[in-house]
């Protein structure tokens, strides 16, 4: 259960690492898609790099970022073909790795960054979206969400069952 809980540590800094190269770096329009239509009415397509290689810089975070999330899973399926998991141990590691980092980004991404401005995070690489972000934004994706939490459960039985193959 440690391992479990430490693994979704990583993807949780590793969904952290997403948004800060795409939001920080990269600062690209694309990366917004995602977030609410105040805000991605106020964002620029692109921004100039503030400095050489800015840009780089961001999509060697990203590529990072995805590396440590698929490195999670990896390490957890590793972890539990070598110690003999059966579809239900596989299951229950899975989806809890997936659940904690979808409380992370409704907890951190959502209510602290985006609806309480938690550190300046989003006004401090967009300051024009300042004014767009508020409490009143919090549930506006709840949608996307609850979909996302219902595809786990169909996700992770293959994960788990794609693993309990590979179990000696």
């Amino acid at each position: 259960m440690i391992l479990t809980l430490l693994l979704s540590v990583m993807m949780m800094a590793g969904l952290f690492l997403l948004l800060l190269g795409g939001v920080g770096f990269v600062q690209n329009y694309k990366f917004f898609s995602s977030a609410p239509k105040e805000v991605r009415d106020v964002v620029p397509v692109t921004k100039p790099e503030r400095f050489k290689g800015q840009h780089a810089i961001g999509w060697v975070i990203i590529i990072l970022a995805f590396a440590l999330m698929g490195g999670a899973v990896v390490i957890g399926a590793w972890h539990g073909i070598n110690n003999g998991y059966t579809f239900v141990q596989f299951y229950i590691r899975f989806f809890i790795m997936l659940m904690l980092l979808k409380a992370f980004d409704v907890g951190f991404f959502d209510w602290f960054l985006l609806c309480n401005a938690g550190f300046n995070f989003f006004p401090s690489f967009y300051p024009e979206c300042r004014p767009a972000l508020g409490h009143y934004l919090f549930g506006y994706n709840w949608k996307t969400h609850l979909f996302h939490v219902v595809m786990f459960i169909p996700s992770v039985a293959l994960l788990s069952w794609i693993c309990t193959l590979l179990v000696r």
